[in-house]
C-alpha cells in the first residue's frame, strides 16, 4: 500500500523536530549532534539540518569544540536564552521589585524601590517606573528589547490587568496597571495577582518543583493564597481565585493584628515578629497568639484543600521566616479538619518570590508564542 504524505504534514514534522531540539538543548544544556540525536531519537542527518535552520533563525548557537576523549573534539550547540529579555515586577505595599530575566526564566538582575502603604497611586506608579528603569539600565536592556513583561500586584486583579480591589495599599483600587506599563514597554504586558506569581515561582524554582498540584499561602502583613493545578496557577473566570484574604469569615484582612493583639485586650506585642519570637521561647501569650492566627489560616486552607486535594501546601510571604513556629500547629489543625493533610513546606525564595514568578510567567508566555507546534519555532521578534 502506498502512503501519501502531504506538504502540510512534512512542514509540521519539521516544526516538531525543531521544537524537540530546542527542548533538548534547554533541558540538558550544550550538546553535540550525537547526544542531540540520542535525546530526540532523531537521525543524525535530520538533527544536523534542524540545527542549521535553528542557527539561521537565531535560536541556537555553536560553541567552541569541547576537548576530551580521542579524536577531533565534537562541536556543541546551545539554546540562545540571551536572544531576548523578559521583565518581572512585584508591586507590594512596602516595596517595588523589578527583575530582568532571559528566555529560560533565569533572573539576571533585581532593582528595588521602597514604598509605603499610604503612598498615592501616582507616587507608587512613579516608583514602579524608577525600579524598571534601574533594572533595565543595570543590564544594558532597552525597553524595546523586553519582549514580554509581567507585573504582580497585591489585590484582586482582573483579566485585563486592572486592580479591582486592594486593601493593603491606599489609593490602589481601580488602577489600570497594564495600560500604564504598556505606555513605556512596547512588548506584551501581562498583569496578575502577586500570590499566583509567587506560587508559580515555587513550582518552577522553589519548594514545589517536584509537584503539579499545590496551594500557596501568602502570609504576611496581609493574607492571600493561590492554587496551582497541573502545574498552572488557577485564575478563575474573573481573576479572583484564591482571594481568601477578602472573605470576612476568615478574618485575615490584616493578619498582623491577629498576632499583635492578645485576645480582645490591648496589644501585647509590638509586631508579628515579636509574637513569633515569644512563641519560639514558649511564652504563653506568644503561643496563644500564634494558635489564634493558625486556626483562622487553617480554616481557609482546609476549605481549599478539601476542594482541590493538593499534593503540597507551601507557606510563603513574610511569615515564611517563622515557618518553624507556624507549620507544626497548622499541620495539627489541618489534621483535625481535612480528609487527607498534604505535606507542608516553607518557601525557599524569600521576598523575591513574586518577581521571580513574574519573570517565569513572562518567559512561559513567550514560549507559547514563539515555540508553538502549530506554527513555530518562529524567528525572534525584531
Amino acid at each position: 500500500m502506498t502512503v501519501t504524505v502531504s506538504g502540510g504534514d512534512l512542514q509540521r514534522l519539521r516544526r516538531l523536530n525543531a521544537l524537540a531540539v530546542v527542548s533538548a538543548l534547554r533541558e540538558a544544556g550544550p550538546l553535540p549532534l550525537t547526544r542531540l540525536a540520542e535525546r530526540t531519537e532523531l537521525a543524525r542527518a535530520t538533527i544536523k539540518e534542524v540545527v542549521r535552520e535553528l542557527i539561521a533563525l537565531g535560536w541556537v548557537a555553536e560553541m567552541d569544540p569541547s576537548a576530551g576523549g580521542k579524536g577531533r573534539p565534537a562541536r556543541r550547540y546551545r539554546f540562545r536564552a540571551e536572544a531576548g529579555r523578559v521583565l518581572g515586577i512585584d508591586i507590594g505595599a512596602h516595596k517595588i521589585l523589578a527583575a530582568v530575566g532571559d528566555l529560560d526564566g533565569r533572573v539576571l538582575h533585581v532593582a528595588r524601590e521602597p514604598t509605603t502603604p499610604q503612598q498615592g497611586r501616582y507616587e507608587r506608579l512613579a516608583a514602579v517606573d524608577r525600579a524598571v528603569d534601574a533594572c533595565l539600565a543595570a543590564t544594558g536592556t532597552t525597553p524595546r528589547e523586553v519582549w514580554t513583561a509581567t507585573a504582580g500586584s497585591t489585590g484582586y486583579v482582573d483579566l485585563d490587568g486592572n486592580v479591582i480591589h486592594s486593601r493593603a495599599i491606599h489609593d490602589w483600587s481601580g488602577v489600570a496597571l497594564a495600560a500604564h506599563l504598556a505606555e513605556r514597554l512596547p512588548g506584551v504586558v501581562l498583569v496578575d495577582n502577586d500570590s499566583r506569581l509567587a506560587a508559580l515561582a515555587e513550582c518552577r524554582r522553589g519548594a514545589a518543583r517536584d509537584v503539579r498540584n499545590m496551594i500557596f499561602l501568602h502570609m504576611g502583613r496581609r493574607a492571600g493564597a493561590a492554587i496551582v493545578l497541573d502545574g498552572k496557577p488557577l485564575r478563575g473566570s474573573t481573576g479572583a481565585a484564591g482571594e481568601i484574604g477578602l472573605h470576612p469569615l476568615f478574618q485575615l484582612s490584616d493578619s498582623s493584628d491577629l498576632l499583635v493583639v492578645g485576645g480582645a485586650g490591648p496589644a501585647q506585642f509590638g509586631s508579628a515578629l515579636v509574637a513569633f519570637e515569644a512563641a519560639r521561647r514558649g511564652d504563653p501569650a506568644g503561643v496563644n497568639a500564634v494558635l489564634r492566627y493558625v486556626k483562622l489560616v487553617a480554616l481557609a486552607t482546609a476549605a481549599m484543600t478539601l476542594t482541590v486535594d493538593p499534593d503540597v501546601i507551601v507557606l510563603g510571604g513574610g511569615f515564611s521566616r517563622a515557618a518553624d513556629v507556624l507549620l507544626p500547629p497548622l499541620r495539627a489543625e489541618l489534621e483535625t479538619i481535612c480528609l487527607r493533610t498534604p505535606e507542608l513546606r516553607a518557601s525557599t525564595l524569600g521576598d523575591e518570590c513574586v518577581a521571580i514568578g513574574a519573570v517565569c510567567h513572562a518567559a512561559e508566555h513567550l514560549d507559547r508564542r514563539l515555540f508553538n507546534p502549530d506554527f513555530g519555532p518562529v524567528a525572534p521578534p525584531v
